[in-house]
């Protein structure tokens, strides 16, 4: 195809600038409630981003690419023109990061999937037809909206109640974190190790029986523990605190635990959303370098690398405001609840990454930590928060369709 370095470089630039939106308001959710509880600051959670996020998109961020990538437009449809899915392409990251930068500047929590999936079904609708969007799969995307939520508020529920329950309601609160947070260490890393191990890792080229994956996580769960076990037995009462804050040794205990969960919630957020800014990005280079449009096309590790970088840019330079919005202003969040939305949205994540859906890192998160806030009762949750945050999430979609149309028109008058 000719001209096929213009539309790579513009893509490359567009999926870098949609992965910085990325960093800038989704990756702010995942670090939100480490920063919000007080267990990381926010520069320790930029570090742990940066590490984490890249290793999650270049280990993992290959399964969930293609299901953004040719499921939600009947690229069929396309077959004599492929151009125009290289204009729709690039109309949509660049409505995607825009619209990104509006919400992120505002400390809108929106879902970077949501953006992507608008504005791939806006271009497609207008540029193409109504016939070429695959309303089957949109719905089925839709549909994981209002789950992955429930599920992680659900999961998020109970694992709170388990630590009210076993530690925080018992006569040592200190002497129990002690014995059951090296547990709960254990079921982090174990979850994360095993995802990687399974998905990951088949990037790089190795390939693993299930017997042997399932050895494995358990072996570097048992050692993560260990380590975090260390940590924690060295952690002694402070009776001056706790005259202040009744929990303030045992939350203490629980910001070791953060770490880990801040870093699986990266690693998570990194294998899962990476695809919103690469998928567009993998469909044009396909499309650029081989002239058709190829059902799947081999992602190049520069790819998932641009990806992962710009994620950590847009952490870094703007993810202040979301991480406020999300980490102080739902509900007050302590190291033992932060936990708590943590590790359930890292497992609800890492099950839809596992099955291929897109689901949004945002609902999830924030959906944890409204099932943590129901846990303490609704007067725990600021609702006015809840319900900005709301309506936020129903303008996302319209609004990455009408900038993907306005580009997408724009594109297919300027380009060659």
């Amino acid at each position: 195809m000719e001209h096929q370095l213009i539309y790579i470089g513009l893509a490359a630039l567009f999926g870098l600038f949609m992965a910085w939106g990325i960093g800038a308001n989704d990756v702010a959710n995942a670090m939100a409630t480490s920063v919000g509880s007080k267990a990381l600051t926010i520069k320790q959670a930029i570090l742990v981003a940066a590490v984490f996020e890249f290793l999650g998109a270049v280990l993992a961020g290959g399964a969930v690419t293609s299901t953004i990538r040719k499921g939600i437009v009947d690229a069929d449809m396309l077959a004599g023109t492929p151009e125009l899915l290289v204009y729709g392409m690039l109309a949509a990251l660049l409505a995607a990061g825009t619209w990104l930068l509006i919400a992120s500047k505002n400390g809108w929590p929106v879902s970077t999937t949501h953006s992507i999936v608008g504005a791939i079904v806006g271009f497609a609708a207008v540029g193409i037809g109504v016939d070429a969007v695959n309303w089957g799969k949109v719905g089925t995307i839709v549909m994981s909206w209002v789950v992955s939520p429930v599920t992680a508020g659900f999961i998020a529920y109970l694992i709170y109640r388990s630590v009210q329950r076993l530690i925080l309601s018992q006569e040592d609160p200190l002497g129990k974190a002690k014995r059951y947070v090296p547990v709960y260490i254990f079921l982090a890393a174990f979850t994360i190790t095993l995802v990687t191990i399974l998905k990951g890792l088949k990037h790089v080229g190795l390939e693993m029986n299930i017997r042997d994956s399932y050895l494995l996580a358990i072996g570097v769960a048992i050692g993560i523990a260990l380590l975090g076990a260390f940590f924690i037995n060295k952690i002694e009462p402070d009776p001056k605190a706790e005259k202040s804050q009744h929990f303030y040794t045992v939350e203490r205990v629980f910001g070791v635990l953060m770490v880990v969960t801040a870093c699986s919630m990266a690693f998570a957020h990194g294998s899962n959303d990476v695809a919103n800014a690469i998928g567009p990005l993998a469909a044009v280079i396909g499309i650029a370098t081989t002239g058709e449009i190829a059902a799947k096309s081999g992602l190049p590790i520069w790819v998932l690398m641009l990806g992962g970088g710009g994620i950590v840019v847009g952490l870094a330079t703007f993810g202040r405001h979301v991480i406020a919005t999300v980490g102080k202003k739902i509900t007050q969040l302590t190291p033992s609840r932060g936990f708590a939305a943590e590790l359930a949205a890292a497992t609800t994540i890492v099950i839809a990454s596992g099955t291929g859906i897109p689901i949004s890192t945002t609902h999830t998160l924030v959906g944890a930590v409204l099932g943590v806030g129901m846990a303490r009762g609704i007067e725990a949750i600021d609702l006015r928060v809840v319900a900005r945050i709301f309506v936020s999430w129903v303008v996302t979609i319209p609004a990455g369709a009408f900038l993907a149309i306005v580009f997408f028109f724009i594109f297919r008058t300027v380009l060659p």
